[in-house]
């Protein structure tokens, strides 16, 4: 990918130094279009396999909302976010789960899952993008710091599992204009 987006670079300061409306502008803007198109269609791909391998995979995937474009006016990291195509992943994720019977979930932005402690949920202060390892002050564990917010987003979800209303694993069909009861036998179709 980066030197495809490098060949790009190239033919991009190519294209600039042609004279306007010349058959050798158009032919340099044609491979500039044909570079960016083949940029496009790379990830596309990437994204199309990483995706199919997860939902067919696991039959839950649990994601977490992030604030991308707050994550990417850092300067330091705005070009691999924006290049990493979140969105489209998690379209790509969604759609494909529908479709094979599988189930996507996305937890909160605002949980602490990098802070948290793993362990004994302790919750740590926040860290710089620079600390990959940190050892919980309350315990003394030891956590990478991608493998311990992995673990907390899945607790965050088997949590809001479990306190959802309703048991799991019900389902009721509701009768046209009328609302939900509180009961059971409620406001609710019975499969006899």
């Amino acid at each position: 990918m980066r030197s495809a987006l490098r060949k790009i670079r190239r033919l991009q300061r190519n294209l600039s130094g042609k004279a306007k409306g010349s058959g050798n502008r158009q032919k340099a803007r044609l491979l500039v279009a044909r570079a960016q198109e083949k940029v496009a269609h790379q990830r596309l791909d990437l994204l199309h396999k990483l995706s199919t391998q997860y939902i067919r995979e696991n039959q839950t995937v649990v994601l977490e909302d992030l604030n991308v474009a707050g994550l990417s006016r850092n300067r330091r990291l705005a070009k691999s976010i924006s290049d990493a195509g979140w969105r489209m992943f998690r379209t790509l994720l969604e759609y494909k789960a529908s479709r094979y019977g599988r189930e996507v979930k996305v937890i909160s932005r605002w949980e602490p899952t990098s802070q948290r402690c793993s362990s004994c949920r302790h919750l740590d202060d926040k860290k710089s993008l620079a600390i990959r390892r940190c050892t919980c002050s309350a315990c003394g564990a030891a956590h990478d710091r991608d493998i311990n917010a992995a673990k907390n987003i899945l607790a965050v979800e088997q949590a809001e599992r479990l306190n959802t209303c309703g048991a799991e694993g019900k389902s009721s069909l509701l009768i046209p204009g009328y609302e939900a009861g509180t009961r059971l036998d409620q406001g609710v179709l019975s499969a006899t």
